[in-house]
């Protein structure tokens, strides 16, 4: 009985490497950039492909790798290459896998896990290429990209047709070969049947010891197999990450990407260089972004929001026409209409409805805040309910734990809890009622009733001059008395 070749390519990402000049714990390929780990990236944009098989070769940390395989990609075949002897060597072990597996295919992509930059658009590109060659799908496509300076990297020699005729290493290139710009990326599409025969063909005849790949390619050269090469528009795209400085500058790379996307569908941002948008954000037309904002996991702004400047916000949902300003917040929810900052930290739970206040120095946890609710400054709001049209005072403090457990708070519609209130947990004020600025409320307020929880003010006269006789205060105080109405002069 004769296999059926699987519809779509299979995808080997090679990410086995140590990775040691990022000085890290964290395996290479999962430090992550705009929300997204250089792994995810490249998975991302193989995704384009509609791969029937997905391996990836883990090596170092691979036990990080494969966890956060489960988490980002569970369809993903994690392949284990205990000793790291070369990128050919790699993908020898991913297809012994693959046959292991029964897993069937024609093509097989190659991309290296530690290019977050390569986008979809690229690899359909390459696969294009690589069905229109002249025999109906070469034997192997090698993308490539130009440099303005490729020292370091092989050159691409390409026949008088446009097949590539070979690869040669930049310290075996002779003046005329070393003076070509167009360089090997380390990435392909290979036909399988061939690329089996001639993995089973290299040598580790090097400095190294190694097997490559570009050692295939060779052959198939040499062989007169048709090899072709697909050029890169934007030499960006292929740009490894090998460093924490590299690391950086593909951020920044991305960051402009990203930002410019957004520009162009009308998000303004005033200053983009100082905004940082991840990959799962969602933006509305007509929302405003100032300096210093940050857009982390899957937030998503309504039109008309503004938000910064010096604001992060990070898998939070914000409505319509809102603005936040100076404010930190994590997994909350914003409705419309609302105005947030400066200097508020929402934490996750947090829910704002339309038209409601949270002010300067104020935090919120684990709370609803009701429409047209005002928290307006310097308050700490934990596990409670606040309805309708409520205004919390100044210094107001819901006492939510005991040392022990969480309790939560329920305030009414349209309450007036007075500055400096301490509201001890678990209890509830009603619809309408006050409290009196300085109370400790430890019991349920009824609807309409105005709750007092102070001791009653005793002033005792003459304890400055008594007790503090020759301080300034004292002085001024002997001077006030002196001076004050009625007295005998």
């Amino acid at each position: 009985m004769t296999t059926r070749a699987a519809a779509g390519p299979a995808v080997v990402i090679l990410a086995a490497g140590e990775g040691t000049r990022m000085r890290s714990r964290t395996p290479k390929v999962l430090h992550a950039i705009a929300g997204r780990s250089m792994l995810g990236h490249v998975i991302e944009a193989a995704s384009a492909l509609e791969p029937e098989h997905l391996i990836v070769v883990v090596g170092h940390g691979r036990e990080q790798v494969v966890e956060h395989l489960a988490e980002i990609a569970p369809w993903a075949i994690p392949v284990v290459q205990n000793e790291q002897r070369g990128t050919g060597h790699a993908l020898r072990v991913a297809l012994e896998t693959m046959t292991e597996r029964n897993l069937v295919t024609s093509e097989i992509v190659v991309l290296s896990g530690d290019t977050p930059l390569l986008t979809d658009a690229t690899l359909v590109g390459l696969m294009a290429d690589h069905a229109a060659s002249r025999s109906g799908a070469a034997a192997a496509t090698v993308l490539t990209v130009r440099l303005s300076d490729p020292s370091g990297y092989g050159r691409v020699i390409r026949a008088a047709d446009g097949t590539l005729a070979r690869i040669v290493e930049d310290r075996d290139a002779t003046a005329d070969e070393a003076a070509v710009d167009e360089i090997n990326t380390g990435m392909y599409v290979f036909q399988a049947e061939p690329l089996r025969s001639m993995l089973g063909r290299i040598s580790t005849n090097n400095a190294q010891g190694e097997e490559y790949l570009t050692e295939v390619v060779a052959l198939m050269c040499q062989d007169g197999l048709d090899v072709r090469a697909s050029q890169a528009a934007n030499a960006d795209e292929v740009m490894g990450v090998n460093d924490r400085a590299q690391l950086a500058q593909a951020a920044a790379l991305l960051r402009d990407r990203i930002n410019g996307d957004w520009l162009r569908a009308g998000v303004w941002i005033l200053d983009p260089t100082s905004t940082w948008i991840d990959v799962d954000v969602d933006l509305a037309p007509d929302v405003t972004l100032l300096p210093g904002t940050h857009l982390r996991g899957p937030t998503s702004i309504a039109t008309g929001a503004k938000v910064g400047p010096g604001t992060t916000l990070i898998s939070c949902e914000v409505g319509e026409r809102s603005e936040l300003i100076h404010t930190w917040a994590e997994l909350a929810v914003v409705g419309s209409d609302c105005s947030v900052g400066p200097f508020t930290y929402l934490r996750p739970g947090t829910q704002l409805g339309d038209g409601a206040k949270a002010g300067a120095y104020v935090e919120i946890k684990n709370s609803t805040v009701g429409a047209d609710a005002k928290v307006p400054h310097l308050s700490y709001v934990g596990d409670a309910e606040i309805g309708e049209g409520t205004n919390i005072g100044a210094a107001t403090v819901f006492v939510n734990y005991d040392g022990v457990a969480k309790h939560r708070t329920v305030i009414g519609r349209h309450v007036r809890i007075g500055s400096d209130t301490m509201l001890v947990a678990p209890v509830e004020v009603g619809d309408g009622a006050y409290t009196a600025a300085g109370s400790v409320i430890t019991e349920d307020v009824p609807p309409g009733a105005m709750a007092v929880a102070r001791g009653k003010q005793r002033n005792v006269l003459g304890w400055v001059a008594r007790r503090r006789a020759g301080t300034t205060s004292a002085q001024v105080a002997e001077e006030a008395e002196r001076n004050a109405p009625g007295r005998d002069a």
